[in-house]
């Protein structure tokens, strides 16, 4: 299609530091290690880089956050920020500049360093340029209004509705803990979730991610040099990024029971990487489950679970390891936190390995393998800011150049 990312570029090498609390670690020092991790990948050198992309939400202001610590010599670097979706855009940003023959090789890269900003939970944001009178809100209380709509709008006792978001945990656990990058690395048993404490009704803690510490970084090149340097370099089919302009705010017709930037960016994307449906053609996700309620509705609003009927799916193991369609098969923000700077390219990290049939690299060990088998396509999505107007990115990778 006219201006389609789809095949016109290529990954050839991805790094990823263990995310959690690096007080042993600075912004900088995890920069170095995604980076060099994703140079030795590549079998390239730093030099090789032509232009760079730098994602993060506080831990640095301008391009030099990046140049300084790898000493880049004098070419383009640019800091992206665009919320929970800054790292995707920071990658969808590289690969436009390599589609368009501008540059051969780049470096994209994210990184935040929360656990020390000084303050618990995530940084207050900046002045909004909106007009809307509202009350404080936080991100709890904010998306657990998705999970007492969606209970109503559906007809799910509060028994039910909880048991389906602690599933949506366990199972994350349950994969998280078989991957050694991952911040927390155990299975948390559902009577433990369904148990734990209240943080913003009905979500309790296990509903809820993490804050942590991490950097994971993808290097860009065109189809043609990728083949001459692997056998296995992974394609970009569609590159989707989708910004409300907050109507769920402004309106009192937003019903709490779907994002309407993951529809529309989906439904963009599957139209740009010619996929007709979902469900039957992707073969693995990793989603933005920063709250459990989120990944439930998330699954029907990228339509791998028809309206209302992602309990039957959440439930039955659908999305599991071995079930048809795995998601979060690294364990998700769940098992990984969310370090926002960090956490898109984490997620197409993840999608790279499986594809390559190299996703035991980061395996724990005393683990059964956790390579999903032959998968053909993977899709990653972000979403910033609340449900009710928010950006989301939606990107969907394979191996098939052609």
């Amino acid at each position: 299609m006219p201006g389609s990312i789809r095949d016109r570029v290529a990954i050839v090498g991805m790094g990823c530091t263990k995310f959690g609390e690096r007080w042993d670690a600075s912004a900088g020092d995890l920069l170095v290690e995604a980076a060099y991790a994703a140079f030795e990948d590549a079998r390239i050198e730093c030099e090789d880089i032509e232009a760079a992309w730098v994602g993060t939400s506080s831990s640095g202001l301008t391009g030099i956050t990046l140049s300084e610590p790898l000493r880049l010599p004098y070419i383009p670097v640019t800091r992206v920020e665009n919320a929970c979706a800054t790292a995707s855009d920071a990658f969808r940003n590289g690969c436009y500049a390599v589609a368009a023959g501008i540059y051969d090789m780049v470096l994209t890269i994210g990184v935040e360093k929360l656990k020390d900003s000084g303050v618990s939970g995530l940084a207050g944001q900046g002045a909004s340029t909106g007009h809307m009178l509202q009350a404080l809100q936080k991100g709890p209380g904010n998306f657990a209004m998705l999970a007492t709509s969606y209970f109503s709008r559906y007809g799910l006792s509060v028994e039910e509705g909880k048991h389906m978001l602690a599933r949506v945990s366990w199972k994350s656990h349950r994969n998280g803990a078989s991957n050694r990058n991952a911040h927390f690395q155990r299975e948390i048993s559902m009577e433990t979730i369904l148990g734990a404490p209240i943080i913003a009704w009905p979500l309790g803690l296990y509903d809820c991610c993490g804050v942590t510490d991490g950097s994971a970084a993808a290097i860009i090149t065109t189809p043609a040099i990728a083949r001459g340097m692997r056998e296995d370099p992974v394609y970009v089919k569609a590159l989707q990024i989708a910004t409300s302009p907050r109507d769920g705010k402004y309106s009192t017709k937003y019903d709490y029971t779907h994002v309407e930037a993951t529809v529309r960016a989906s439904q963009a994307a599957y139209k740009e990487a010619d996929i007709t449906n979902p469900r039957e053609e992707i073969s693995m996700a990793e989603v933005h489950d920063c709250f459990s309620i989120s990944e439930a509705i998330i699954m029907e609003d990228l339509v791998f679970s028809p309206r209302g009927k992602a309990r039957d799916d959440i439930e039955s193991g659908f999305f599991d390891m071995d079930g048809k369609l795995p998601v979060q098969p690294d364990g998700g923000l769940k098992s990984f936190g969310h370090p926002i700077g960090a956490s898109g390219l984490r997620m197409i990290y993840e999608m790279y390995l499986q594809l390559q049939g190299r996703a035991d690299t980061v395996l724990n060990t005393a683990k059964p393998s956790r390579q999903i088998n032959s998968p053909r396509s993977g899709l990653t999505h972000n979403l910033g800011f609340g449900p009710e107007g928010p950006v989301a990115f939606v990107g969907v990778f394979g191996l098939d150049g052609t």
